[in-house]
């Protein structure tokens, strides 16, 4: 179990980054939607909706922690499992759409900085999150930490797909890549409602 003493300082930690995640996407997805827009780049603006699905799980973990380590964690978790379908939706629309019209991945400029950008950033975020989450015993941040490494995956996914694109003429690396993602990010939110249920379970066992 946590240390009482350093618990406080694990919260403050976790509020922290989930902050941090917030402020982050949100510049993110309007740099992204809005270079989306001005180029017609379907990409682009997708990866501006997984910022806005990032901002809605980060800010569902700092309602949770706000309330105590341990507290909250059925309704958070329920709300982060719908985040995780709801990119796994998004992402298996998004390939399939792309797969069967045989669209190439985009080649903006401004979308390999941003995911460059993104990886360099969010990577180490990804991994304080799941050590503080680990240390709080906190399922909540540890769940959210598995869908920011997701979309650090995405954006891997995308930047092969250039890569393989321009090489060896594999358009349909990136979509293929991302549908592997879409059917984890479904994977991740059924363990997530699993482990709500399992929480309001040993919570009627205690009362």
């Amino acid at each position: 179990m946590t240390d009482r003493t350093d618990e406080p300082a694990l919260i403050r930690r976790g509020l922290a980054l989930a902050w941090f995640i917030v402020v982050w996407d949100v510049i993110e997805g309007v740099i992204a939607v809005t270079a989306g827009l001005a180029a017609g780049s379907i990409a682009l603006v997708g990866f501006g909706i997984d910022s806005a699905i990032e901002v809605f799980a980060a800010s569902v973990v700092i309602w949770q922690l706000r309330a105590g380590a341990h507290a909250r964690q059925r309704p958070a978790l329920r709300a982060i499992a719908v985040t995780f379908y709801a990119l796994a939706a998004y992402v298996a629309f998004e390939s399939i759409r792309d797969l069967i019209a045989q669209e190439q991945a985009d080649e903006s400029l401004i979308g390999i900085v941003l995911n460059l950008v993104a990886l360099a950033v969010m990577v180490p975020v990804a991994i304080a999150q799941r050590r503080t989450g680990q240390a709080l015993h906190n399922p909540v941040l540890v769940a959210q930490s598995t869908e920011t490494w997701m979309s650090n995956a995405l954006s891997l996914t995308v930047l092969a797909g250039l890569g393989l694109n321009a090489a060896l003429g594999w358009w349909w690396a990136d979509p293929a890549a991302a549908l592997v993602i879409a059917a984890l990010a479904a994977h991740s939110g059924r363990d997530a409602w699993r482990e709500a249920a399992e929480t309001e379970t040993e919570a009627r066992s205690r009362s």
